[in-house]
């Protein structure tokens, strides 16, 4: 194999830049299609059925690879991570729901989040190291950090992205148990003043003072929320919303402190990698074309 495309260097560099080239219009396309034609692209990217297939298929497909390729490792830490899941989406979805059910299980996909993005940057920083050489200075083979700097990215992005998407779920069946949200429509329960939304119980610190385990915080359109709550719905549950009155939430103006910002904007990559995973069947396919109609091999 490594003789049939000896010499073709320039070639196959070239054909990752037509991938690269076809992945960065393939984003502009879907922005465009976003902004011009929301409601067909809403109907596409935010129907529950298809979100919920993605979902499924993310978390079975990976598995049925390493069965084949026999990765024991990955096989080992994806039945950790679904038994443990598993366990947290039962309680989400009984019913009754207990009162403590909503904190437990943004704890979890919250630390679940943060973990991910640590082997993330973890991950990055190996292979940015790699690059410049620093494995020479251990007496190490690049190949050994590129190794090793994949695998925690593969880990971090997998269970981050997966994270994501069951804990938006759980969030979901949440607040149609609790009754403070719909999706459309109004609410089945009224608000009353001292009451967090995303959890049901009471607020026991008001706004503007300080709490000895946790603040109390109050969005633009003026209901207060449990500062865990409103982090755990909007970072991990992936709402931008009032979770009462569904006013659009702006992030960037919501979380202010400097250790937030990376937390967002990691979320915001584990979307694009969501996005990337879910078409790229089609995308793959373009720019295969691509190298057919140049003669590239």
């Amino acid at each position: 194999m490594h003789e049939l495309h000896r010499g073709h260097e320039s070639m196959h560099t070239t054909m990752v830049l037509i991938l690269i080239v076809t992945l960065v219009v393939a984003q502009f396309v879907v922005v465009e299609w976003k902004k011009r034609h929301y409601r067909s692209y809403a109907f596409l990217f935010n129907n529950k059925i298809v979100q919920f297939f993605t979902m499924v298929s993310m978390w079975s497909i990976p598995l049925a690879l390493s069965f084949n390729k026999g990765w024991w490792r990955f096989i080992t830490i994806w039945t950790v991570f679904t038994l443990l899941t598993g366990i947290v989406i039962r309680k989400s979805t009984a019913k009754p729901m207990s009162n403590t059910t909503p904190r437990l299980v943004y704890k979890w996909f919250y630390l679940i989040y943060k973990v991910s993005c640590f082997l993330g940057i973890v991950g990055y920083i190996l292979m940015m190291a790699t690059f410049v050489g620093i494995n020479t200075f251990f007496g190490h083979k690049p190949q050994q950090w590129m190794d090793v700097a994949l695998v925690l990215l593969f880990y971090g992005l997998y269970f981050g992205v997966l994270g994501r998407d069951v804990a938006e779920y759980c969030t979901d069946k949440m607040a149609a148990s609790i009754g403070y949200y719909t999706k459309e429509g109004i609410p089945t329960r009224q608000l009353e003043s001292n009451v967090c939304a995303v959890c049901g119980n009471q607020l026991m610190v008001n706004v503007n003072e300080e709490g000895i385990l946790e603040n109390t915080y109050k969005l633009p359109c003026g209901h207060v929320f449990h500062e865990f709550c409103i982090r755990g719905w909007c970072i991990v549950g992936k709402k931008q919303t009032c979770p009462y009155c569904k006013e659009k939430v702006d992030l960037r103006r919501m979380f202010t402190n400097p250790w937030d910002r990376p937390h967002i904007l990691y979320g915001q990559l584990l979307d694009w990698i969501r996005w990337l995973v879910a078409w790229q069947p089609l995308i793959l396919f373009l720019a295969q074309g691509i190298n057919w109609l140049f003669g590239l091999e």
